[in-house]
């Protein structure tokens, strides 16, 4: 048997393959031509000689032909080599690989050489060149490169923001701790019960120093504490030399009244175009029948640290008389007014303040002595006027529009079996305060490891209850720690205000989605979302 002569029949996966590629160049040639496969077997069965070229043997240009048979060559070499004894002896699957026609080149196409029936077959070189293994040659048409996938963490969501509140009202009560306002053994039924079944109780909520005056200056200003201002400022007197220092704007010196440039929550708001008021129960009934911004001429003695019979207001528990930038122009006269006139700001969403602060007189503040022979003391006397007032807010269109009422005491008891003197929340040491030590023993339950907890420096714990859609009814947080300054800076935040004083202390915590807990429509926790996001982050 000669050279490259066949061994044997091919494999019929092999024989069925070449048959139908056999087929289809025909089909491909009946195309061209207008004829049948039919056609074309007939017209070379009339030839079998070949006298007459059919057109099955229509034959290709040169350059083409010379490809052809180059392909041919390398086919060859493939069955032979998948239809050997060697091969099929080891098992070898024979693979035929095809490929689309490949595309025609973007450039001008060259001039097509005619050919007659007559043309003479090309001479098939006598010996052509050797033709590497298919599997060598054979390139894949190049897979187009995957889209690469994100490097480095997932975005974070957009910061949280806090909720629509336009109008907030503070309500400040005398000298309580929290056990007493909204502990099981409470005398106050309606502040300890029925109110935060209305709301949420922030439990761990601290004064910030020692003094009702100084607790209500620090709530308005983020300001510290005077010497004098946690006596309740009994000579009503500037601060001097006044001095405010660069790094965290504290007044520094003695006394009561703060210099003009003191920055306050009632400027910030009339800066932006938000208005404000404070509703100050009995600044209408002294002597000098003044109907607001009630205070003593500046460099006396305040004749009203005590309740009088038929005038229970106490210049004290109005914070701000005590700021020139209030005192001196229309503000404090324009802002600064009577309770009575809460009830009518009420009927009105636009005649409603931004930010309310409501103060009770000595006769509904639940101050331990009452304010007149016969009249109750303690929470007792808290009761009717919460019974009023907090109602009446919840039902005015103010409220319904974005409300939200917080509640607290000025300070816990500081002297008594009760005292507490406590501290949280990154407070200061005050510098116009002297170094007080700590004392030995201590009745509170606190703790330096807990939310930045201290037995002394501060008003003691007192608890902060907050009523308002955005709030879920009935829950009590227990995790954070805030005091009056995260409240003002909370307050500020609502507003879109740059927190001022000590407010603006980094560490200072402020109300967040853990505060603000009502339901919503969307699910998940953003802080949650932002937590596991961050933790991506870092790994990432």
């Amino acid at each position: 048997m000669g050279c490259g002569s066949r061994r044997g029949q091919l494999p019929a996966d092999v024989s069925r393959r070449i048959d139908a590629m056999q087929e289809a160049k025909s089909h491909e040639l009946a195309a061209a031509t207008g004829l049948t496969a039919g056609d074309l077997v007939d017209a070379e069965a009339e030839d079998p000689e070949g006298d007459v070229a059919p057109l099955n043997r229509y034959m290709p240009t040169p350059r083409a032909a010379a490809v052809a048979i180059l392909g041919l060559l390398a086919f060859g070499v493939v069955i032979g080599a998948a239809t050997s004894p060697p091969a099929q002896s080891a098992g070898v699957t024979s693979v035929l690989l095809e490929s689309s026609p490949a595309a025609p080149e973007a450039s001008a196409p060259e001039e097509e050489e005619t050919s007659t029936p007559e043309a003479a077959t090309p001479e098939v070189p006598a010996a052509a060149p050797a033709v590497p293994s298919p599997i060598e040659t054979f390139e894949e048409p190049e897979a187009e490169e995957p889209t690469p996938a994100p490097t480095g963490p997932p975005p974070l969501p957009p910061e949280w923001e806090p909720p629509p509140v336009k109008h907030v009202f503070v309500i400040v009560l005398g000298d309580h701790g929290y056990e007493e306002s909204f502990g099981p053994a409470s005398t106050a039924p309606y502040l300890a019960k029925s109110l935060p079944a209305q709301g949420e109780l922030l439990r761990n909520y601290y004064a910030v120093t020692q003094g009702d005056l100084a607790n209500e200056i620090a709530l308005i200003s983020g300001q510290g504490p005077t010497v004098e201002t946690t006596l309740n400022c009994p000579n009503y007197s500037d601060i001097t030399p006044g001095a405010v220092s660069l790094e965290e704007e504290q007044v520094e010196g003695n006394g009561c009244v703060y210099p003009a440039e003191t920055q306050t929550l009632p400027g910030q708001l009339a800066a932006q175009a938000l208005s404000w008021k404070a509703y100050v129960e009995g600044i209408g009934t002294g002597p000098e029948h003044a109907t607001s911004c009630r205070h003593p001429v500046l460099g006396g003695p305040d004749a009203s640290q005590a309740p009088l019979p038929g005038d229970a207001y106490e210049t004290w528990r109005n914070p701000f008389v005590y700021f020139h930038s209030l005192l001196d122009g229309v503000e404090c006269s324009e802002g600064d007014v009577d309770f009575s006139q809460l009830t009518p700001d009420l009927k009105k969403a636009e005649a409603t303040p931004a930010v309310s602060y409501i103060v009770p007189n000595a006769c509904h503040d639940g101050s331990e002595l009452p304010c007149e022979p016969g009249q109750p003391a303690g929470l007792a006397a808290v009761e009717p006027f919460l019974k009023t007032v907090v109602p009446e807010i919840k039902a005015s269109p103010a409220y319904k529009e974005g409300g939200l009422i917080a509640i607290t005491s000025a300070q816990a008891p500081q002297v008594g079996p009760t005292a507490d003197p406590s501290s949280c929340c990154a407070t200061p040491e005050y510098p116009n305060l002297p170094v007080v030590p700590a004392p030995a023993t201590t009745t509170t339950e606190t703790t330096t490891a807990i939310g930045g907890v201290k037995p002394t420096g501060g008003g003691g714990k007192v608890g902060l209850l907050l009523i308002s859609p955005f709030v879920k009814k009935g829950s009590v947080n227990k995790a954070g720690y805030y005091n009056h300054f995260s409240l003002l800076a909370s307050i500020e935040a609502l507003f879109d205000l740059q927190p001022i004083g000590y407010a603006a202390n980094p560490a200072m915590t402020v109300f967040d989605e853990t505060i603000y807990n009502a339901p919503s429509e969307t699910s998940g926790s953003a802080t949650a979302k932002r937590a596991l996001l961050g933790l991506m982050h870092s790994v990432g």
